[in-house]
C-alpha cells in the first residue's frame, strides 16, 4: 500500500506509478512532478507527468474497456463500485492519512471525508437502475421507445481540495452507466487517488479507468483534445472552467459540465437565532479545511442593526480556532495546500487590509516543529464595500469578509451582486422571509437556518459563473449518458 510504500528507506525518490490501460506504469518519457507535504515541507514522493502520448494510449485502452463495460449488467457495475467502497472502509485511516500529508486538512476531517466518500458512492451506484428509457405513445401499429446509452470514454478533471472524495465520488455516475472514465487528479493532490490504483485495476476491467496525473495544460489539455473524449466533467476554477468549454469546442462537440467557484453569501436578518447563526457562520467558512472549498461562505452578511454585536461575536469564535499539525487531532485547520495558494491567500490579506479592518488573524501562523509549513491564521475582515475586491473575487482560503445590509432587498441586492452563484445561507426565524430570499438568491444551493450540509441525491451545482449541470443526485447519472429514441413499425 502506498502509504507504506512511501514510508520505505529511499521510496520518497522513488516514481509512484500510475494506471494507464490496466498496467502500474511511469510516463513514456520518463517526466515526473514532486510531491511536498504543505504543512512540513518534505518530499511525500514522485508521480508520472504525463502527456499526450500517455493520455493516447489511456484512450485507447478505455475504447476497448468501454465497448465491453456497456453490455455488462447493470447490477455488476453496482457491485464493483459497491466493492471499491468496501476497500475504501478498509483503509480508511490508510488513505486518511495520505490525503492529510500531501493536502494539508486535519487527518480527523479526512476521516470524515473517506466515510462521506464510501457512503455517497454506494448511494448514487444504486441509482444506476433508474436510468431508463420510456415508450412514447404513437399509433396502434407503431412503438416508440428511447434508452439511455453511455458516451463511451469519459472524463473527470478534479480539483485539490479533497482529493480523495472527489476522485472515488466522480467516478461512480460514469463507471454505473457504462462508461469508461480518465481520472485526472490535481498536480498538488495526487497521491491518495494513485493509492486507490491497484484497486481500481483489480475490481475493474482493464483500461476502464485510467489515472491522469500531471499538469493540466499538457495532460489536462490532451484529455479535453482527444476527439474520442466526448464527455468531460470539470471541478475547479471559473477560469479553468472556460478555458475547458473553449478548448472543447476547437476540438469537437463535447457534453461539458462545469461545478465552478463561489463567493458565497451567508446572510444574517435581526430576528434570528444570533447564537446559532454565529457558530454557522465559523461552520460555513469550512475552515476546517482550510476553507479550500468553492461551498464556503465567504460573504458574512449582516442586518445593520445587530451588525457590530454579531460580527464580534464571529471574530471571537475565529480567533479561537487552534492552527496546526494537520496530525493532530486537536488542530482546526491545518496547512494551505501549495505554495502559490499560501501565497494568493496572504496577498488577498493584504489588500484587505487597505479596503477595510482586520478583526481576527490576517498573519501566517507559525507552528512549532513545522516551521516550513504554510499556515494562515483564519482571518476577518470587516467595513468592506461589497464592491471591494476581497467581496467579490474568489479567495480560497481561511479569509471571511463582513458586509453590512439595510433591509431585505439591499441583502439581495448584496448577495447577487457577484459572478458567482453556488451557495447561499440565510438565517431567520421568519418562514416568509426564508421563502422569498431562497426565492430571489442567485444559487444552486440554499441552505435555511443551517450551512455546509449536502445530502446524497440533492443536486450539487451552481448558476453564473459558478458552473453547468447537477452532481450527486440522479440528474448526474443521466448526464453521462445519452438519449435514443427507436420506432418501431408493426
Amino acid at each position: 500500500m502506498l502509504e507504506a510504500t512511501l514510508q520505505a528507506p529511499g521510496a520518497r525518490e522513488k516514481t509512484i506509478p500510475t494506471l494507464i490501460g490496466g498496467r502500474l506504469v511511469g510516463a513514456i518519457d520518463g517526466g515526473t512532478i514532486e510531491s511536498r507535504s504543505p504543512s512540513m515541507g518534505e518530499l511525500l514522493g514522485h508521480f508520472p507527468r504525463l502527456q499526450k502520448a500517455d493520455v493516447d494510449v489511456a484512450v485507447e485502452a478505455a475504447t476497448h474497456a468501454a465497448a465491453e463495460w456497456r453490455r455488462t449488467h447493470v447490477l455488476k457495475r453496482v457491485a464493483a463500485v459497491n466493492a471499491l467502497a468496501d476497500r475504501l472502509d478498509e483503509r480508511a485511516e490508510e488513505l486518511a492519512k495520505i490525503d492529510s500529508l500531501d493536502q494539508g486538512t486535519p487527518l480527523w476531517v479526512m476521516r470524515g471525508k473517506v466515510q462521506m466518500a464510501s457512503t455517497f458512492m454506494r448511494y448514487q451506484a444504486n441509482l444506476a437502475p433508474q436510468v431508463h428509457g420510456e415508450t412514447v405513445p404513437d399509433e396502434f401499429d407503431h412503438l416508440n421507445l428511447s434508452v439511455r446509452e453511455p458516451y463511451g470514454v469519459t472524463a473527470r478533471i478534479l480539483p485539490f481540495n479533497n482529493p480523495l472524495i472527489t476522485a472515488v465520488i466522480k467516478l461512480v455516475p460514469a463507471i454505473v452507466t457504462g462508461n469508461a472514465v480518465l481520472l485526472k487528479p490535481s498536480e498538488h493532490t495526487s497521491l491518495s487517488t494513485l493509492a486507490l490504483a491497484e484497486d481500481f485495476n483489480e475490481l475493474f476491467p482493464p483500461g476502464l479507468i485510467s489515472i491522469i496525473t500531471g499538469y493540466g495544460n499538457e495532460a489536462g489539455a490532451a484529455i479535453v483534445d482527444h476527439p474520442l473524449v466526448r464527455r468531460i466533467a470539470f471541478i475547479g476554477s471559473q477560469a479553468g472552467g472556460r478555458a475547458i468549454q473553449a478548448r472543447a469546442a476547437a476540438a469537437g462537440v463535447k457534453h461539458i459540465s462545469l461545478e465552478l467557484g463561489g463567493k458565497n453569501p451567508f446572510v444574517v436578518f435581526p430576528d434570528a437565532d444570533l447564537d446559532e447563526a454565529a457558530d454557522a457562520a465559523v461552520k460555513g467558512m469550512n475552515f476546517n479545511w482550510q476553507s479550500e472549498s468553492c461551498g464556503s461562505t465567504t460573504r458574512l452578511m449582516v442586518h445593520e442593526d445587530i451588525h457590530d454585536e454579531f460580527v464580534n461575536r464571529v471574530a471571537e469564535k475565529i480567533a479561537a480556532l487552534k492552527v496546526g499539525d494537520p496530525l493532530d487531532d486537536s488542530v482546526d485547520l491545518g496547512a494551505i495546500v501549495s505554495q502559490p495558494q499560501y501565497q494568493k491567500v496572504l496577498d488577498y490579506i493584504e489588500i484587505g487590509r487597505r479596503e477595510g479592518r482586520l478583526r481576527a488573524g490576517g498573519t501566517p501562523a507559525v507552528v512549532p516543529g513545522l516551521e516550513n509549513g504554510m499556515f494562515v491564521e483564519p482571518t476577518l475582515f470587516d467595513q468592506i464595500d461589497p464592491g471591494a475586491r476581497i467581496a467579490q473575487e474568489e479567495i480560497f482560503g481561511p479569509v471571511l469578509v463582513a458586509l453590512r445590509f439595510k433591509d431585505y432587498d439591499d441583502a439581495v441586492r448584496i448577495a447577487n451582486g457577484v459572478e458567482y452563484g453556488l451557495t447561499a445561507s440565510v438565517f431567520t426565524r421568519d418562514h416568509q422571509t426564508a421563502h422569498r430570499f431562497a426565492r430571489d438568491v442567485e444559487a444552486g444551493y440554499v441552505w435555511v437556518n443551517t450551512v455546509s450540509r449536502l445530502m446524497p441525491g440533492t443536486p450539487y451545482g451552481g448558476v453564473k459563473n459558478s458552473g453547468v449541470g447537477r452532481e450527486g443526485d440522479l440528474e448526474e447519472l443521466h448526464s453521462f449518458t445519452t438519449s435514443k429514441n427507436i420506432m418501431f413499425a408493426f
